[in-house]
């Protein structure tokens, strides 16, 4: 089946199973290898990209359910090849450390923030609920979500 689907801004035709899993297709047919396939149960959120703004894991939806949506990986976050300021932060805050779960985490994060630009703590836990990780204890994770909102306020984006 020839699916129709819009990824990273990018209008793309694509031969593919209409029933694989669409962190296959991405990762194995388009080689957005950023997202990482953990679980593949919707348990650790490692797949996780927006579609149409919203985080969803990519294991839990097929090909055929994508079609004619816009999806972003985490490829599709970066401002001219530079890191965002969310990316930067990652690094500065000690939010990455083995970095399985960092896609995942970053396109969550990025999620939340477009849909509600300054978050409280607890709607920052809240949001990266459903992403794992076993290295950081998450805290670095919600201060360099924390500060970016902070920033974007203030008009950096």
């Amino acid at each position: 089946m020839t699916l129709s689907l819009r990824i990273n801004g990018e209008a793309i035709s694509i031969d593919a199973d209409p029933l694989a899993r669409l962190s296959r297709i991405l990762r194995e047919e388009l080689d957005l290898t950023g997202l990482k396939e953990g679980c593949c149960e919707g348990e650790c959120g490692a797949c996780t990209v927006l579609v149409n703004n919203r985080p969803v894991n990519s294991c839990l939806m097929l090909g055929f359910q994508a079609q004619g949506l816009d999806i972003t990986t985490v490829e599709g976050l970066h401002g001219s090849g530079l890191l965002t300021g969310l990316q930067e932060l990652f690094l500065a805050c000690g939010a990455v450390q083995c970095g399985y779960c960092t896609p995942g985490m970053m396109v969550t994060a990025e999620g939340l923030l477009r849909t509600n630009p300054f978050p409280s703590v607890d709607e920052i836990r809240h949001a990266l609920a459903g992403n794992l990780c076993r290295c950081t204890g998450f805290e670095s994770i919600v201060q360099a979500v924390a500060t970016e909102a902070a920033q974007r306020l203030q008009g950096r984006t």
